[in-house]
């Protein structure tokens, strides 16, 4: 499905819901990250949809929705904007929010933005800042050779290959590489230089931090540590996993997501 947002750009979106037909379920919106698409959450899915209504959207430029011409300001609050138009045109008052990698990102933005729209708030392996310049090192390497070959330097460091399926890191690859060249190095672009750390202390919505307790490369900034930062922030670290952890182990993440908004019921 399709929704037309006020700029005229569409964002596709997915519905599941196998919750019992009788019972009116909490929603929950899954926003993915950089050069990625709503299939990304397929390991979710089972856990979650059979309890809360799911929506999956694919981000601006990504996906199946509108990609804009090279030279739109790409930036979190224009997705936060996004988020938001979505929210609205499909009638949702308040939702969990989960959001992974950059999606993250644009989720603690929005919740700095529009905490009264949430029941909860996830990030997976989310940064809070973009100080590092090796985001405007991706954009030249993205520019010079394509997203593919950004995707295939930067896939281990993604998805622990000890771990995965080796099929799965190929499916996973393709879906990235899918992505328009000009979107995800416009992104990274504009990027650099975003801190919204300082920003997160006023956020009162009860959040959840998922995160392995490393990466090959330390190029997301201390995102473990973001917990720290919120007043009603918790972390769940995996050892003895180096990646993302919610496309490594998403059963498991999704399960500990359950037992924290469940929890929430109890307050």
């Amino acid at each position: 499905m399709r929704l037309a947002l006020a700029d005229g750009a569409e964002l596709f979106y997915k519905i599941d819901d196998f919750t019992d037909p009788w019972t009116e379920p909490e929603t929950i919106v899954l926003h993915h990250g950089m050069a990625k698409n709503h299939k990304m959450w397929f390991g979710w899915m089972p856990v979650l949809a059979r309890h809360y209504r799911v929506v999956r959207l694919d981000m601006r430029g990504m996906g199946q929705s509108s990609v804009p011409e090279p030279g739109y300001p790409w930036s979190l609050d224009n997705f936060a904007d996004d988020l938001l138009g979505l929210l609205d045109g499909l009638g949702l008052d308040k939702v969990h929010l989960i959001g992974e990698t950059v999606g993250g990102s644009i989720a603690m933005r929005f919740a700095t933005l529009h905490q009264e729209r949430l029941l909860s708030l996830c990030v997976c392996t989310s940064p809070t800042s973009f100080l590092d310049p090796h985001h405007v090192e991706s954009a030249d390497l993205i520019d010079r050779e394509g997203v593919a070959a950004w995707v295939e330097s930067t896939i281990t460091r993604r998805l622990d290959p000890q771990i995965v399926d080796p099929a799965y890191i190929r499916w996973y690859a393709d879906q990235m590489a899918a992505t328009p060249a000009h979107v995800v190095s416009g992104f990274q672009r504009n990027a650099p230089g975003v801190d919204i750390g300082p920003l997160l202390k006023d956020v009162q919505t009860p959040t959840l931090v998922l995160a392995a307790a490393s990466l090959r490369e330390e190029v997301l900034g201390d995102f473990r540590g973001a917990a720290d930062l919120f007043p009603n922030g918790r972390a769940v670290i995996f050892p003895g996993v180096s990646g993302f952890i919610q496309h490594i182990l998403p059963v498991p993440c999704a399960r500990v997501w359950l037992d924290f908004a469940q929890g929430l019921d109890r307050v």
